[in-house]
């Protein structure tokens, strides 16, 4: 069995399990595998977490793992809807991009952008995932996890991207603690040569950060001279309006 076959199976056993708990013998007649076939297809999903067991019998639901994403697909997509609107009004208001972004391990993943009306544009980041030492949005969520969270970040190499990376522990975990009082973070030119950019975070319902606004434009421009701590306080603003709408679903 190919690879590209497996898993076009694999999906259609999960498809078989959609309705709700189904036994192999079931599942092998819905997708019109061998019984051998769609156990070891079981198995397998299994092990990864994506289907299981139900407690005390041989049939399979969908599993732990699986529900996750979904329910994390969920979230996303109801994060940037939210967001979305506030997004809109920062870009115009500064006159660069404006995004959003969502933590992903080690790294950051760009959920949504407003390009800049100006005619000379930055690229569209949405889908992309960047380490956080790299970026500001990321810099602002390593600034608000918790030390031992920090610490495993930074046992890790961090890599470098150009020649302002900051790709030592002591100096980032400095920049983190001017984050933290800040309440954003500045990058320059620190992933990509000639993008500034900077970030401030969204608290959840629990008072978590969740995710981070950010503004980026060519260094050149962004920010204009003496605008700094303006365009700070813009994107500060616009996290904190989300982060309202987010908590109350106003």
């Amino acid at each position: 069995m190919s690879r590209v076959q497996s898993i076009e199976r694999a999906f259609t056993v999960l498809g078989a399990l959609a309705d709700g708990p189904v036994g192999v013998t079931d599942v092998a007649g819905r997708v019109g595998l061998p019984k051998s076939t769609a156990a070891r297809l079981l198995a397998s999903l299994e092990r990864e977490g994506a289907v299981e067991q139900v407690p005390g019998e041989t049939r399979y639901r969908l599993g732990p793992r699986l529900v996750s994403l979904a329910a994390g697909l969920r979230d996303t997509r109801g994060l940037v809807a939210i967001a979305h609107p506030t997004l809109v009004a920062l870009a115009g208001e500064l006159g660069e991009a404006a995004g959003l972004s969502v933590p992903d391990g080690r790294t950051v993943h760009y959920v949504d952008q407003v390009d800049s009306p100006n005619p000379v544009q930055v690229r569209d980041w949405t889908g992309s995932r960047i380490p956080m030492h790299a970026v500001s949005s990321g810099q602002v969520f390593l600034a608000h996890l918790p030390s031992p969270a920090v610490a495993r970040f930074l046992a890790e190499p961090l890599e470098r991207f150009t020649s302002w990376t900051i790709t030592d522990a002591g100096t980032l975990l400095e920049r983190l603690r001017d984050v933290r009082r800040d309440g954003h973070a500045w990058v320059r030119e620190e992933f990509a040569e000639g993008i500034a950019s900077v970030a401030a975070p969204i608290a959840g319902a629990d008072g978590e950060v969740v995710a981070a606004v950010h503004a980026h434009g060519p260094t050149y421009r962004f920010p204009t001279p003496g605008t700094e701590a303006a365009v700070a306080v813009a994107v500060q603003a616009a996290a904190a309006r989300i982060g309202v709408r987010l908590r109350t679903g106003a």
